[in-house]
């Protein structure tokens, strides 16, 4: 999302920014933290996407960033090995992101 509150750029292409305007983003927040209030010790990128495998990638990684922007989310500094064998951060739910709107 850019500083004006939208989540395309200046410049992008007119179907990016038609795609934009139809995102849910409050809905798709909704879900992500739903799952990670589910790992109490932690949980990774990929324990997310697992959890919503019919949805675009990128529509659930790109939460991440603005979950942790609103002090939804904390990254803890451990890290895990994903299915890719590389190794992804460790997220936890705050008790802000429990109240979440």
């Amino acid at each position: 999302m850019n500083h004006e509150g939208r989540m395309y750029r200046e410049g992008d292409p007119d179907t990016s920014i038609e795609a934009a305007e139809h995102v849910d983003a409050t809905r798709l927040e909704a879900m992500v933290l739903e799952v990670v209030s589910k790992y109490p010790n932690g949980c990774i990128q990929d324990d997310v996407l697992n959890a919503y495998r019919g949805m675009p990638y990128s529509s659930i990684t790109a939460r991440f960033i603005s979950l942790k922007r609103k002090g939804c989310i904390v990254y803890t500094g451990e890290k895990r090995v994903g299915r890719s064998g590389r190794n992804q951060r460790v997220m936890q739910i705050t008790e802000q992101g429990l109240h979440h709107d």
